[in-house]
């Protein structure tokens, strides 16, 4: 008899029957995030984690390109913006902002995936694209101007997201983690700035503290605001016109 597969999971007989397609993207995703490398999600791995054979997930998906459709379309369909409207542009702007790269953190396989993939399912298209561009018209922005903050704050957070992934001093110690443990990561990354020959890099050397919040949160709200300010000053601006 077969023992326990590596994924705890008993191998094969029986469990294709509780399978479902969310179940399968949903494990999905859980490995391609755990690993941050896509190019290991296989499917006979995927079908390994859920303890059956490969070709029981061919009667759900097509191809290993349907199931990466899949998860683009499972977290894009599910992005949640604050339940509460925006009291105004800018407002709006730092939510659908914000939003963005919170999905793309829980998610970080998104970001490939966006990169990679045009999805035009109508969950994807209803909760990434729907409903950010309708706040961003409902607090009273031009619908081409939202067009393109829409474009702009999905580039953005893709972008942020993507640098930040592999630096994680950066990121804001979650509740309950060792914000010791970030905190010294911060000093190392330092270290090795301020440790560089300073007549070579003398900046670098300079600016050693500072450097090392490039991929922090601050960073990316730094750079939200200075758009939020811009594009709220060029609305004005237009309103003065009329």
């Amino acid at each position: 008899m077969s023992g326990p597969s590596p994924s705890g999971h008993r191998s094969g007989r029986g469990r294709g029957s509780m399978l479902t397609p969310d179940r399968i993207i949903e494990a999905a995703l859980r490995l391609a995030d755990g690993d941050g490398d896509l190019d290991r999600l296989t499917v006979r791995r995927l079908a390994s984690e859920l303890g059956v054979g490969a070709m029981t997930l061919y009667s759900y998906f097509r191809s290993r390109d349907d199931i990466l459709d899949g998860m683009a379309d499972h977290v894009l369909g599910r992005m949640r913006l604050p339940p509460e409207p925006a009291s105004g542009p800018g407002e709006a702007i730092r939510q659908v902002g914000f939003a963005f790269l919170d999905m793309m953190r829980e998610h970080p396989t998104v970001v490939r995936l966006l990169g990679s993939r045009i999805t035009t399912s109508r969950p994807a298209l209803l909760g990434a694209m729907e409903a950010p561009l309708r706040r961003l018209v409902d607090a009273g922005i031009p619908g081409p101007v939202a067009v393109r903050c829409y474009g702009f704050l999905i580039t953005y957070a893709i972008g942020f997201a993507s640098y930040q992934l592999p630096r994680p001093w950066g990121r804001t110690p979650a509740p309950g983690t060792d914000a010791e443990e970030r905190a010294e990561e911060r000093r190392q990354r330092s270290h090795v700035y301020s440790a560089l020959p300073i007549d070579t890099f003398p900046r670098l050397v300079e600016l050693a503290d500072e450097l090392v919040t490039l991929p922090s949160d601050e960073q990316f709200a730094h750079g939200l605001e200075a758009f939020v300010t811009a594009t709220v000053a060029r609305l004005e601006e237009d309103r003065g016109r009329r």
